[in-house]
């Protein structure tokens, strides 16, 4: 059978090994050296599964796949499945492609809707080369797969061509060297209609005949019976014309007693009642074999169509499983992206002992781990939810609530992307340090202070932003291996103390010089002075063979190992005495106390046990050694309070003094703008002026030539003085104003003097205070508000005489208001506003508006303005209308806390102070 209208596909020769869809994303890496033992590697395999399931890994990973685009994504997700570098080169190649996505979502707005398209054609494929016969629908899925990938490539080869491409290139080199198999699916679009899930007539030559032929012959039967049975209806045999299919053959309808006017015919059927028989004439008997034979003819041609396209599936296997490995990839990659903009995570670091000192503006020198203000993946999350369930909630309350304050409060807190639940912590761990001991209190934090290291960790490796702050520096570890929670098994006849040991002994055998090693409450369940010794061998043991190990205690003893050993280092977890609760803190360097007696007394426990308990504590502990730890230690604890303080309070003035700059700024380039826009519009006046000019001059000659033709002698004198009266009167219309030439002449020649009030040129002409004379560089010191600047002199001009009378007038008046309502605040104790210095960000403009359109905007001004702030409120003159509609609104407005009325610097403007 011919098929000139197929095209045949050459596979593309593969010279590389590719995964299969399941084993791309394999959920944790073990480098294998061919002297590996297998055994070994199978321990090290499950030591890392189980590791995975108490750190909750599987927990980060289901979040993840809610934000996969394809179902292979999703479904690698869901199963924790997502690929963990296997080595620091592949983790920083993963990073990578997260902050490509990220770049990628910024400039299109949501990662590609190509993904979407993408079907898991994974089953198809596997089918096709066991020699299972595709279906038209199976086949239009993978057609639509390849086409969605090659979109998909187009798309972020568009974004790689752009002006910052380099952002974009680690994207583009996933699906780089793929082959999208364009023949194969030009092939399938040649042959199958994929909108109507049908084989097409072009399919192949003899396709196409037989349908040719085909419906050439159903037309002839389909006439030859409509014919029959329009002469059966006219005698009388049925009610009306009836064709129709019997058992596969076309027939004719007609009474059981007008039988006879099909003559020689063959009863295919019969109604239920047995009135009606379906007869097929026999003028028809030839004509229906032909399409019987026509339509098993067409079915194996579709059948041979079929064949031929699922064997180029098949030989496709290869390339298809891997293009779809990368589309995995690449879903997975704006799945990360997309999780980091959620948590408003930052890209971590992986230091190394070869960058010791570098970055010393960004972390502290010499730190292998430096993480600031990181927080527990899986509680920020429930924190972000139950935040976002507080929008919800608010929002369907504020539908029956006039007042919108309390939904503003939850949209500004979720906006901020800061939550304070869970509780940031700092993990600060210097190079040399092997072995981290963490004390503190039961119910402290110090397994979740763990627990969050080693999901970092594990985020890190798997390409995955950190919610934290800075620039996180933490090493790659090559496995995390954790022992946390109770090991107990009645099947294996294990106790608490025998599970942890012999998970700690599994532990030891496969660690390595680049692994991390979590173990919680270590040598507990046992004696004390066997589990203090058993405790600190293992540490000692570990110090040497591993990267980093963070262990949790109660015993005082493991704390000092660091003043024997620098590889030993200590943190405790912070406790409040007043308030005899944990603050959930990490304080590195320090020694935590258990503190079991004071939380047992603030779950209100016997009283009279307590007492004992201390006493019993007192003759164990030299007498005044407590008390001078406590005493040091209630002193570093409010040291570091006050310090935290005053950080805060620098950064909050840090802030305001960034936003005025920024609106001083923004004023100045909006003033910059106006003022070329100014030159531009004066010049086309001037040119303007110049044409009228020439062209009047011009009729003023014309007209002198033409008298000059027809005057006499005794005219000329006449003539030419009247051509000149007309020529000044010319010129004097459009000359300069005098006053004009007097101002610029004062302002080259002005000199100001201190105490003296001048307009600033730059400042849409504000005044302000000349605070010191001229000096030798030409400059000027003046204050305008609170700021002072030095300007140049030709950047302010004098004020008039007319005007200086009541401008002096006014000023003192106008200080003298705000110094007493300064005074008042102080003495109040309220907490003091912005600067008042007016800019477009913080003025509402009501001149021009009705009286609802002003009051409307006006309440959503002072709604958007934050705390403590100003707000300038332009009503103009006018009527008054628009002034008392406001004046009446900041009055009763319950965000005003005062507001000062026009005054003789500032007509037709309210300044209002907002709460």
């Amino acid at each position: 059978m011919q098929r000139a209208m197929l095209i045949s596909l050459t596979p593309f020769n593969l010279t590389f090994s590719k995964p299969t869809a399941t084993a791309a994303v394999a959920h944790f890496s073990l480098s294998a050296t061919p002297d590996s033992n297998p055994n070994h590697l199978t321990l090290a395999h499950s030591l890392q599964f189980e590791t995975l399931e108490i750190l909750e890994w599987p927990s980060v990973c289901n979040r993840l796949s809610a934000l996969a685009s394809t179902s292979m994504g999703f479904s690698a997700a869901q199963n924790a499945q997502i690929p963990l570098g296997k080595s620091k080169s592949e983790s920083l190649k993963l990073l990578d492609q997260t902050a490509a996505a990220i770049s990628a979502i910024a400039e299109i707005g949501s990662p590609p809707s190509d993904f979407h398209s993408v079907e898991d054609v994974s089953e198809i494929v596997n089918a096709a080369v066991s020699g299972k016969l595709l279906t038209v629908n199976e086949l239009c899925a993978v057609r639509r797969t390849l086409i969605a990938a090659k979109a998909l490539f187009e798309k972020l080869k568009a974004l790689a061509s752009g002006a910052d491409s380099d952002r974009y290139l680690p994207l583009l080199e996933v699906l780089e060297d793929c082959d999208f198999l364009v023949k194969l699916e030009r092939t399938i679009g040649l042959c199958i209609d994929c909108n109507l899930l049908e084989i097409l007539d072009t399919a192949s030559e003899d396709l196409e005949i037989i349908r040719f032929e085909k419906k050439r012959n159903m037309e002839k039967l389909d006439a030859l019976l409509k014919e029959m049975s329009a002469k059966i209806f006219k005698a009388g045999g049925i009610d009306s014309p009836l064709v129709t299919k019997r058992r596969a053959r076309m027939c004719v309808g007609v009474r059981a007693r007008y039988k006879y006017l099909v003559p020689g015919g063959v009863v295919l059927d019969a109604s239920s009642s047995g009135a009606t028989y379906f007869m097929e004439p026999s003028e028809a008997v030839e004509l229906n074999n032909m399409e019987v034979r026509l339509s098993n003819a067409e079915k194996a041609e579709e059948i041979g169509i079929l064949s031929f396209l699922t064997s180029e599936v098949a030989k496709s296997e290869a390339e298809i499983v891997y293009l779809l490995d990368k589309i995995v990839e690449a879903d997975l990659a704006f799945a990360r992206a997309a999780y980091a903009q959620w948590m408003n995570g930052v890209r971590p670091i992986f230091s190394s002992k070869d960058d010791k000192g570098l970055d010393k503006g960004a972390t502290e020198i010499g730190m292998s781990v430096d993480i600031e203000g990181i927080q527990h993946p899986l509680l920020l999350e429930s924190s972000l939810r139950s935040l976002s369930d507080a929008v919800a909630s608010s929002s369907r309350s504020s539908l029956s609530s006039k007042d919108g304050n309390d939904v503003k409060m939850v949209y500004r807190s979720l906006s901020s992307g800061v939550s304070d639940f869970p509780v940031p912590i700092d993990i600060k761990i210097g190079y040399g340090t092997r072995v981290v001991v963490i004390s503190g209190p039961n119910t402290g934090g110090k397994t979740a202070s763990m627990k969050t290291l080693g999901l970092a960790s594990l985020m890190s490796k798997a390409g995955m932003y950190l919610p934290a702050k800075s620039r996180p520096r933490l090493p790659w570890f090559d496995l995390v291996l954790a022992d946390i929670g109770d090991q107990q098994s009645l099947e294996q006849s294990l106790s608490t103390f025998s599970g942890h040991i012999s998970r700690i002994r599994n532990i030891l055998e496969v660690a390595t010089k680049e692994s991390l090693v979590l173990i919680d409450e270590i040598g507990s369940g046992t004696d004390p002075s066997e589990g203090v010794a058993l405790s600190t061998s293992i540490l000692q043991y570990l110090k040497d063979r591993v990267n980093l190990a963070v262990v949790t205690t109660h015993y005082a003893d493991l704390s000092l190992l660091k003043e024997k050993d620098h590889q030993f280092e200590n943190a405790a977890m912070e406790f409040s005495p007043e308030t005899l609760l944990p603050t959930y803190r990490v304080l590195w360097g320090s020694i935590g106390d258990s503190n079991a007696l004071s939380i047992a007394k603030s779950i209100g426990f016997n009283q009279q046990v307590i007492e004992r308990a201390q006493d019993w504590v007192e003759r164990l502990r030299p007498e005044k050694q407590q008390e001078r730890k406590g005493l040091l230690y209630r002193s570093l604890i409010e040291e570091r309070n006050r310090l935290e303080a005053q950080a805060k309070t620098a950064a909050t003035l840090h802030s305001e003094t960034r936003d005025i700059y920024r609106e001083i700024q923004d004023e100045a380039e909006d003033l910059d703008m106006r003022k070329r826009a100014l030159m531009a519009k004066e010049t086309l006046q001037v040119r303007k002026e110049v044409k009228i000019v020439k062209s009047q001059l011009e009729a003023v000659l014309q007209e002198f030539d033409n008298r000059l033709k027809t005057a006499g002698a005794d005219q000329l004198n006449s003539l030419i003085k009247k051509s000149e009266a007309a020529v000044a009167s010319i010129i004097e219309a459009h000359s300069p104003e005098d006053g004009f030439l007097v101002n610029e002449t004062s302002v080259a020649s002005y000199t100001p003097r201190s105490g003296e009030q001048v307009y600033l040129m730059g400042l849409r002409d504000k005044i302000a205070t000349v605070v010191d004379a001229p000096g030798d560089d030409g400059t000027v010191l003046v204050q305008y508000g609170k700021i002072k600047v030095r300007l140049k002199n030709n950047e302010i001009r004098a004020i008039p005489s007319s005007e200086k009378n009541a401008t002096t007038s006014s000023v003192p008046r106008l200080k003298q208001r705000g110094w007493q309502s300064h005074t008042a605040e102080s003495k109040d104790g309220e907490v003091s506003y912005s600067p008042a210095i007016q800019t477009s960000k913080n003025t509402v403009d009501l001149r021009g508006m009705r009286a609802e359109e002003a009051s409307y905007n006006l309440d959503m001004a002072i709604m958007s303005r934050e705390s403590q702030s100003v707000l300038f409120v332009v009503h103009g003159m006018g009527t008054g209308v628009i002034k008392e509609r406001a004046l009446e609104i900041l009055r009763k407005h319950p965000r005003v806390a005062k507001f000062e009325a026009e005054s003789p610097m500032n007509y037709g403007c309210t300044v209002a102070y907002i709460k």
